[in-house]
């Protein structure tokens, strides 16, 4: 059979991904910040495109616009057409104790938070700002320009320390060296002989330097681990004698519970040690964490849920986080008819064809959401009516197909988008949730819910009525959930609660104040 080049004429069907529908794929699953990072980068690039009048974008300051600021041409729906109604129906021991974790120490040094809280007009685009250490907010003062002060890093504030008090300029070297080694928690991370090494000094020169780094604030600093953190913490507090210099090395044992080795070893009767443990409870085991290394952002929703007047509940995109962008069709004719190169030409052209599809492109991102939105109040209404208990086990597949649009496009929407309703603010991506059989046949619960339920149970535990993990999947088959001993371990171990037996010692040591 001789080998011969041929023609042949084949026919077939291929997706062909274009560069508008990756473009298109991608705004789906952008969140509002990076919507309007995009869409600002957008502005810049193409003439013809431009911010509709009172839109502000994230980098710009100043006040949001006011409602009823829409103009009759607006390329986005208005708030009357994306709203939409969804309309339904109505032991003598001491506790394990696990050193590392922030919940054992009561005052772990840490910056408190608030939830974002008021009505739509409440909520503001801009991140929230935490100032760090000894940085004031923002104050209003005659004849000067509001500012806020930077936030102080601990970097920043050691080495502010380090010209202070250490004038010689080779420990001065060997001090910058050894901050350059301190992690977030600052804590000293890294080996003192490879520093030797570097500067060619001795050994016993690095730890010099290193006591008097480990007197800056904030104390603790410069610890090499949990126990001499602790310990320059006394120090300083003028607290650290013979006895709790004991407890301290055996922090181990305290850890463990052993409560009868403890008192021999320090030399101290029970109601010294329940001083002793309680003062260490005080001590900050992680105190660089007092300073600020990120700036917490707020959570703003994109689609608020409320209760509709004649029932139901109202679902309404919330038009504060999409950006409002038109296309200057005056200034397209204008520079088409001063074009006179064909390179010119093609250039206004294919700016004014992505600026229409930028803007198709948004008004469909926003449609998008506000049907997954509203498909999702219908479906979970019973969690909106009553609670999180009532929440119903939703797949992707299930929402996909009542809206109409493919199951990876409610992925995309799912992500990174929040819900803000009278229940506090959601990702949406919440909603969804496995589900676990009912024995008696009927309708079957959602994943969330039975945490929800679990969490409720070990909440009303009381001294004497700890709860094993086979106990909790008995109260709960009683009540027709189809759930394994090992399931409720995984839930119960998703929620970060400690086992039964660690529960009831917990509960044991609060009781005779340890």
């Amino acid at each position: 059979m001789a080998i011969t080049p041929r023609l042949e004429l084949r026919q077939g069907q291929t997706l062909v991904m274009t560069p508008q529908l990756q473009q298109s794929i991608k705004l789906v699953q952008l969140n509002n910040l990076e919507l309007s990072a995009y869409v600002d980068d957008e502005l810049e690039k193409n003439p013809l495109l431009e911010r509709k009048d009172g839109a502000v974008s994230e980098s710009e300051a100043g006040e949001a616009p006011e409602d009823g600021a829409a103009a009759d041409d607006d390329p986005m729906a208005s708030d009357s057409a994306l709203a939409r109604n969804a309309d339904m129906p109505e032991g003598e021991e001491l506790a394990d104790i696990d050193l590392s974790s922030d919940d054992y120490w009561s005052s772990g040094g840490g910056v408190g938070g608030g939830a974002p809280g008021g009505d739509a007009g409440d909520m503001t685009r801009s991140a929230a700002s935490l100032p760090g250490r000894g940085a004031g907010s923002e104050t209003a003062m005659d004849g000067i320009e509001q500012a806020e002060s930077a936030p102080n890093t601990l970097r920043q504030h050691l080495l502010t320390q380090l010209g202070l008090e250490i004038s010689e300029p080779s420990e001065r070297l060997i001090g910058s060296a050894l901050i350059d080694m301190i992690d977030e928690a600052g804590y000293l991370s890294g080996d003192l002989g490879a520093v030797a090494e570097r500067f060619t000094c001795p050994m016993e020169r690095i730890e010099s330097v290193l006591q008097m780094l480990q007197g800056f604030d904030p104390p603790g600093v410069f610890a090499r681990d949990l126990g001499e953190c602790l310990a320059i913490q006394l120090r300083d507090a003028g607290r650290y004698d013979p006895a709790i210099a004991a407890l301290i090395d055996n922090l181990d044992r305290l850890a463990a519970g052993d409560a009868a080795g403890l008192k021999k070893l320090c030399g101290v009767d029970d109601e010294d040690l329940v001083d002793m443990v309680a003062e260490i409870k005080r001590l900050n085991p992680k105190p660089g964490l007092t300073f600020d290394h990120h700036v917490a952002q707020t959570i703003v929703p994109d689609v608020f849920v409320r209760p509709a007047p004649g029932g139901g509940w109202s679902v309404e995109l919330n038009n504060e986080t999409l950006p409002r962008v038109m296309v200057d069709n005056h200034y397209h004719v204008e520079l088409r008819d001063l074009a006179t190169d064909s390179e010119a030409q093609s250039f206004i052209s294919n700016c004014y064809q992505n600026a229409n599809w930028l803007v198709r492109a948004l008004d469909q991102r926003a449609r998008t959401i506000l049907k997954v939105a509203t498909e999702l109040v219908r479906q979970q209404e019973a969690f909106f009516s009553r609670g999180v208990q009532e929440l119903r086990p939703l797949t992707l597949s299930t929402v996909a197909e009542n809206v109409g649009v493919h199951e990876s496009t409610v992925s995309r929407v799912s992500n990174n988008k929040y819900i803000g309703t009278p229940r506090g603010t959601y990702e949406i991506k919440y909603f969804f949730s496995a589900s676990l059989s009912s024995i008696m046949g009927g309708e079957a619960y959602a994943a969330e819910a039975i945490r929800h339920r679990i969490r409720e149970l070990i909440d009303g535990e009381t001294d004497g009525n700890i709860l094993s993990d086979d106990r909790i999947a008995e109260i709960l088959n009683l009540s027709g959930v189809d759930i394994a001993r090992r399931t409720v371990a995984k839930y119960r171990e998703a929620m970060h609660i400690p086992s039964s037996v660690r529960r009831r010692r917990d509960l044991a040591r609060a009781a005779r104040g340890l």
